[in-house]
């Protein structure tokens, strides 16, 4: 065998092993993440859940610390000059979803006697008509609503900015709160807001969809359209709104979701 030939075997022979250890390499890498993966699983389901009756519950005790911290990780970056994307209006949807009934279930509701009900930290209640809400300078969004469900819809809503109204009644101290609550005139239905979403210049309580009123359906005669979060923090039908330093409760919260549900 030519010395050129003796070379060319010894190169493929050290070539070949090469590969081998790296595949070797791969393999057992591959074995190691895996396994340390289906370890981690496998704890997570064997961890303890939550203790029923508590603002968040149903959930592996491990998982919800991590989306606690999720929250807290967000919080510390949020900003209002962050705006999600609009879009003109049609490209609104013609049809829009109902993502829920939970809470609004009365077909004959008397929205004509409904009344906003504002807790303020006095112990004193307002109480503001919907023509007084109406009064206020009016702010329009076209913007892609997503559901948890997996579903996402591009959807045209008009209301007063939060802020505005909350400006408007002179209710500046009750911002420095943490948290905001809100619930369905019947209490059935519920949600909690960190104030950075509830104020961001986006979040409107809204009264009409593609320029008419809001349907019974789609929570007449007031809902919460926070584009921020996903669609099962935008209650429909707001009977209520009170603010603290603690999580209100939250309805799908307390099922075993995640409490922040921002996007």
């Amino acid at each position: 065998m030519s010395q050129e030939n003796q070379k060319n075997l010894l190169e493929s022979l050290e070539l070949n092993k090469k590969i081998k250890r790296r595949n070797f390499i791969s393999f057992s890498t591959f074995l190691l993440v895996g396994g340390a993966g289906l370890f981690s699983l496998k704890k997570l389901f064997e961890a303890p859940i939550e203790a029923e009756g508590g603002i968040t519950s149903g959930t592996r005790i491990p998982l919800r610390k991590t989306l606690n911290n999720n929250e807290s990780f967000f919080r510390k970056f949020f900003s209002h000059e962050h705006l999600v994307k609009t879009y003109p209006k049609s490209m609104a949807a013609k049809n829009v979803r109902v993502n829920s009934d939970i809470g609004i279930e009365d077909k004959d509701y008397p929205v004509q006697k409904w009344k906003l009900q504002i807790h303020k930290s006095n112990q004193e209640v307002l109480e503001l008509s919907m023509d007084q809400i109406k009064s206020l300078p009016k702010t329009e969004i076209i913007f892609d609503f997503k559901c948890v469900e997996g579903w996402d819809q591009i959807q045209h809503w008009g209301g007063v900015k939060f802020i505005d109204l909350i400006d408007h009644l002179g209710l500046k101290e009750l911002l420095k709160h943490d948290y905001v609550g809100m619930e369905t005139p019947n209490q059935e239905y519920y949600v909690g807001l960190d104030m950075e979403s509830a104020t961001h210049p986006q979040t409107i309580l809204a009264y009409e969809m593609n320029g008419l009123p809001i349907t019974m359906a789609h929570g007449a005669p007031l809902r919460l359209i926070v584009p921020v979060k996903y669609g099962i923090k935008n209650i429909k039908r707001i009977g209520s709104i009170s603010f603290s330093n603690q999580r209100p409760k939250d309805y799908w919260a307390e099922q075993g979701y995640d409490y922040y549900s921002g996007l």
